[in-house]
């Protein structure tokens, strides 16, 4: 029999017969229910993720909550979280190095530690919102550690007590490290609330998005449009957050110092609380669908325990699947049977010694599994974004060492350096605005797409433009580098080149916030809908997860590169020297380049072979159709 057919028992009784074939049944259409279990084609199942309110009751008039109204609530959130990250992984550096007194390349190892660790554990945060908590109540408690991490950071940049003694280290004592360093205590409370912050943040990241796109209608015509422009305008929060903190921030504690700087950020973020609990009675909820880890953890079990049992063995029955149109699953419609990944279906491989009431561990429904196969399919794509996010966490901080060489004044005005990555910032501003009116049209015409580029496209666009960016990053350092050797300034590298503008490294912020644009925006879109009901958290934690997998990619790189390239005994610098004129970071871009070039050729590889759910139901209907058709 063909691998991709099973036999009920009644098949068994007539092996031989004539005409048995036409009573073979393929295993994408064995377990499915009759009774009204489709909605419009791509939407899935009738039943099973309803919103209901904030005390679990079904929302009877869907006007009166949700919308635009509510999504502008939840943007002011994620403006706060957003502002609060870049100020502290922005002025972090800064302030450990001149403040801790800690070295370049140990203040920048630690804040991106914190980066990634805030990142990388937002998938605590989506398990939380999608088994117990749901998305409201997530948010409600890790916003709230998260302004408790800013208030402890605040209070250590303003108490003396906290930091080392400032009195008798000028400039060139910090170059020659001879100020006083900060002691294992003060580090350690410094750490810590950095840490706290960097869990509430892990918390927030996963549900901010999710939550959002909950607030639309999905049995809307528009709802792929709203749905489309949802995502863009929340990453535009995203972008206004990052450049008040690359501005508004940066300014704050040069006039006002460290305190105040940080400061403002727990003030934000009190603020942005209070403004997503006065949206409480508009939003419209998802109940939690119980431990996914544990529905992933059944399957996988139970997969194991039948891995032995054929499809065609007499004792077989067929693929379980509960009756009626709702899921098992709380917060989930059904997902239909796709044929991949064949080994997990062994999981709803229903045989006679299962008996009337199985155990979850033993037989799981087909959603179940489904849904198994659905995170193991999502996982190349965000997988090839970790090499973006690595681009990004060293943008941040190598190129403030390449702006402290260059002249950053524009014509009277004097930027500071640490202002700098606001650029990016606005480049994403001006795209998302000009998003609809300009790309989408040009788009469209080149693909024939109605939104422009899909979802995969968008972020292959984003990869793409990246590579370009740190290419023209390792053009510029090269000539960056031989222009201050040639110019006697190879030992005084935080001594600005007069003759030399900062402004030439706009070409690289840009081109990367063109890349973020395209890839981060589609990726949460992606993640979204592709990831099933009750793990739309996990989902979108997925992306999270790369951003804070890069974070960690880009220090074990930075700790090889320097083990690698440099040698103290030979008095010979490394490529990532903290004085970066004996370094060679154009090297260094350079490697990046070749890195982000191969991992674009592994995202084409996945994303040609991927299907997305609505294209892959639509094939299963028409697979339907012809089967019943035939019968």
């Amino acid at each position: 029999m063909d691998s991709t057919e099973i036999k009920s028992p009644a098949e068994s009784s007539l092996e031989g017969t004539p005409g048995t074939s036409m009573n073979r049944k393929k295993l994408a259409i064995y377990f499915i229910e009759s009774e009204d279990r489709r909605m419009a084609f791509g939407r899935g199942y009738t039943a099973g993720s309803t919103p209901v309110d904030i005390h679990g009751k079904s929302i009877v008039d869907l006007s009166k909550t949700g919308g635009w109204i509510a999504a502008f609530f939840i943007f002011g959130n994620e403006m706060a979280e957003r502002m609060a990250y870049f100020g502290l992984s922005v002025n972090m550096v800064a302030f450990m190095f001149y403040v801790m007194h800690r070295p370049f390349t140990s203040s920048s190892n630690a804040v991106n530690n914190f980066l990634g660790i805030s990142q990388a554990s937002s998938v605590l945060g989506g398990f939380l919102a999608d088994a117990y908590l749901g998305r409201y109540w997530t948010i409600a408690i890790f916003t709230t550690i998260y302004l408790a991490g800013l208030t402890g950071i605040t209070l250590c940049a303003t108490i003396g007590k906290f930091v080392p003694n400032q009195a008798e280290c000028d400039q060139l004592s910090l170059l020659l490290g001879k100020c006083e360093p900060a002691k294992a205590w003060q580090m350690t409370y410094l750490y810590t609330f950095l840490y706290i912050t960097a869990f509430g943040a892990a918390g927030i990241r996963p549900c901010v998005s999710s939550f959002g796109a909950d607030q639309f209608d999905e049995r809307s015509k528009n709802y792929k449009e709203h749905l489309d422009r949802f995502f863009n305008f929340f990453y535009l929060s995203v972008t206004i957050g990052a450049i008040v903190a690359f501005t508004g921030v940066v300014y704050v504690q040069m006039q006002y110092g460290w305190g105040s700087a940080f400061g403002s950020l727990a003030i934000a973020m009190g603020i942005s609380n209070m403004v997503f609990f006065i949206g409480t009675p508009l939003y419209r909820h998802r109940l939690p669908g119980g431990s996914p880890l544990t529905r992933v953890a059944q399957v996988l079990v139970a997969a194991f325990r039948k891995r032995n049992a054929p499809f065609s063995s007499s004792d077989f029955i067929g693929l379980y699947e509960v009756p009626g149109r709702h899921s098992a699953i709380k917060g989930s419609r059904k997902i239909p049977h796709t044929p991949h990944f064949r080994f997990l279906d062994k999981a709803a491989l229903e045989l006679k010694e299962d008996g009337g009431n199985p155990s979850p561990w033993r037989l799981c429904t087909v959603t179940q599994v489904e849904e198994v196969k659905i995170l193991l399919k999502l996982i190349p794509i965000p997988a090839c974004t970790i090499m973006l996010n690595v681009v990004l966490t060293e943008f941040l901080t190598l190129s403030v060492q390449q702006a402290y060489t260059l002249n950053t004044h524009l014509g009277r005005l004097k930027l500071p350096v640490t202002c700098m990555p606001v650029f990016p910032g606005l480049s994403i501003f001006l795209i998302l605005s000009l998003y609809y009116s300009l790309f989408v049209p040009i788009f469209r015409r080149i693909t024939g797409h109605p939104h422009g580029a899909s979802q995969l496209q968008r972020v292959g666009i984003g990869l793409a433009v990246s590579i370009l960016s740190v290419a023209w990053a390792a053009i510029f350092e090269r000539y960056r580098r031989s222009y201050a050797i040639r110019n006697e300034y190879e030992a005084t590298f935080l001594t600005p080149m007069p003759n030399l503008s900062a402004y030439w490294l706009l070409i690289q912020y840009c081109l990367i916030g063109v890349a973020e644009v395209f890839c981060i925006v589609g990726l949460l879109e992606f993640l979204y809908e592709e990831a099933p009901d009750a793990m739309k958290s996990i989902g979108s934690a997925y992306a999270a997860l790369a951003g804070g997998l890069g974070c960690f990619v880009a220090t074990i790189i930075n700790n090889i590169i320097k083990s690698a390239t440099g040698n103290i005994d030979k008095e010979q610098p490394s490529w990532l020297s903290q004085n970066i004129n004996t370094g060679r970071f154009d090297y260094f871009y350079w490697l990046l380049t070749a890195l982000s070039a191969l991992n674009f050729c592994i995202f084409v590889y996945s994303a040609r072979r991927y299907k997305y759910r609505a294209q892959q139901d639509h094939e299963m209907e028409k697979h339907e159709m012809s089967y019943v058709g035939t019968s």
